[in-house]
């Protein structure tokens, strides 16, 4: 793997963690679904204007069944996520989501009948353990917002790990302007009438707000596409988790966010599992 791959990776990783931090401040402002909504919105406008640019070739019927299957498990995805995002610090809801691997892992074998070895549940228990690690403090106290955050992060992993195995798919035979548009439209569309029904009037300040974090997701998500052309999966596995560090700090920077030390303990149980499942 060469640097400038590297390097494109820990962009893309950095992007697409400023795009949390601003729809966690805009979610502070107006309802979760209009702010899910605006996200998609404006990622699909900026994602047009990538089409438009690039010109790839028109996709295929296959690409189009097959994106399309992917539309509601990215808003599942991208919905249980940011609502964690909104109830627990940046930096815990982005340490759940490492557990997606695992899953990844876990949901190859048993939907595209991958090998399932010895590594994938020794992972498995890791990152089972550090998950414990995290949340054990939170469960303390009964069931609040925060514990809704975690089982809302956990869902985000699993249907994310879901979402990674439909691209397979698709991801060979398609150029990663397709498949950014289909992931950022899609869901817009989905989200039109909800949205609507609990829209509220926006400021310029707002719209410019959306528009930052649509571009943010598109250009993180080019970037990581991009990187994944370059080298293989299981050496640009561990540059993902350079995202607890800018959650840690955008966290503190942004919201004065200080996670507690068992977020960073269990950050390191989960890494090992992914990890030993990314070199299997």
């Amino acid at each position: 793997m060469t640097p400038g791959t590297a390097l494109r990776a820990i962009f893309g990783i950095a992007l697409l963690t400023l795009m949390d931090v601003v729809i966690k401040a805009q979610m502070q402002q107006h309802p979760f679904i209009v702010a899910l909504f605006m996200r998609f919105a404006m990622g699909g406008v900026c994602a047009l204007a990538v089409v438009a640019f690039l010109r790839p070739a028109a996709p295929t019927r296959a690409s189009v069944i097959g994106n399309s299957l992917r539309i509601p498990v990215v808003v599942m995805t991208a919905g249980s996520f940011f609502y964690s995002v909104s109830t627990l610090p940046l930096a815990e809801a982005l340490t759940l989501s490492f557990l997606a691997p695992v899953f990844v892992a876990l949901l190859g074998a048993l939907i595209l009948k991958e090998r399932l070895d010895g590594r994938i549940l020794q992972a498995l228990g890791f990152g089972i353990a550090g998950m414990l690690v995290m949340v054990w403090p939170r469960l303390q106290g009964g069931v609040t917002g925060a514990e809704l955050g975690v089982a809302a992060a956990l869902f985000s992993a699993v249907s994310y790990a879901f979402n990674l195995i439909l691209l397979r798919r698709i991801a060979l035979k398609e150029h990663p302007a397709i498949i950014v548009l289909f992931q950022n439209a899609g869901p817009a569309l989905c989200l039109v009438i909800p949205a609507w029904l609990y829209f509220v009037p926006m400021s310029a300040r707002d719209l410019a707000a959306y528009l930052l974090a649509g571009a943010l997701g598109v250009g993180g998500h080019l970037f990581l596409t991009s990187a994944f052309a370059r080298a293989p999966a299981s050496r640009l596995a561990p540059i993902e988790y350079t995202a607890l560090i800018w959650a840690s700090l955008l966290g503190w920077l942004v919201f004065s966010e200080v996670p507690p030390l068992t977020t960073y303990a269990g950050a390191l149980l989960i890494v090992a599992g992914a990890l030993a499942v990314s070199r299997r």
